[in-house]
């Protein structure tokens, strides 16, 4: 499995985009949110979290054809990891539907938003409900996540994410619940303070609720 994929961004389409990784050129599945994010980079070296799957249908003799999916942070391949899994989803309609960043999407299955949900591409009614029932309780973390004013290939913004996804982790680990680390980090990073660790993170959430 190929876990990220670096090297120069050679051309951006309207559903992929292409990696030139000597010696080889990879095309790497994005949805249109970091597409738009992408476009402007041509040309420059960036860094994608990715995920494999196989295209096709074996039955019958049909062709099957692998497929890299790309993402800028590590949070991001997770969330859409679990968005796949929703019966009636999948790769293709996952990445269809990636037209808005990961924390818009994860407030809005944590909220139970099923309006807003059924207004993505390829998402209705019935399948938005699906989403929420399956993956409210697990939004929490993705709901955290930082902007990404620096682009999908900034360091910045995954670094960020990351921190917060491992502070999340270790709250949870301390004892509290997904709600209340929820609230402490986001108490936190209301502060704008940048964080270059877990460690700065949760000494600043335990100095601020002391």
């Amino acid at each position: 499995m190929i876990l990220t994929i670096a090297g120069k961004l050679s051309s951006v389409t309207e559903s992929s985009v292409a990696i030139q990784s000597d010696p080889f050129e990879y095309e790497v599945l994005v949805g249109d949110y970091t597409r738009r994010q992408l476009q402007g980079q041509i040309g420059q070296s960036i860094r994608l979290h990715t995920m494999d799957y196989i295209e096709g249908n074996a039955q019958g003799g049909g062709r099957l054809t692998p497929r890299l999916v790309g993402f800028s942070t590590e949070p991001e391949r997770q969330f859409f990891d679990l968005f796949c899994s929703v019966d009636g989803v999948g790769v293709k309609k996952a990445l269809r539907a990636m037209v808005r960043p990961v924390k818009e999407l994860a407030v809005m299955i944590e909220q139970q938003d099923a309006k807003g949900l059924s207004a993505l591409p390829g998402i209705g009614p019935a399948t938005s409900e699906r989403i929420i029932a399956k993956l409210r309780r697990k939004m929490p973390r993705f709901a955290l996540m930082v902007d990404q004013s620096a682009g999908p290939a900034g360091e910045s913004a995954g670094e960020s994410n990351q921190v917060v996804s491992e502070t999340f982790d270790a709250l949870i680990t301390l004892g509290h619940t997904e709600s209340d680390a929820r609230k402490l980090i986001d108490e936190a990073l209301a502060s704008k303070k940048k964080f270059k660790d877990t460690e700065s993170l949760l000494t600043a959430i335990y100095q601020k609720s002391t």
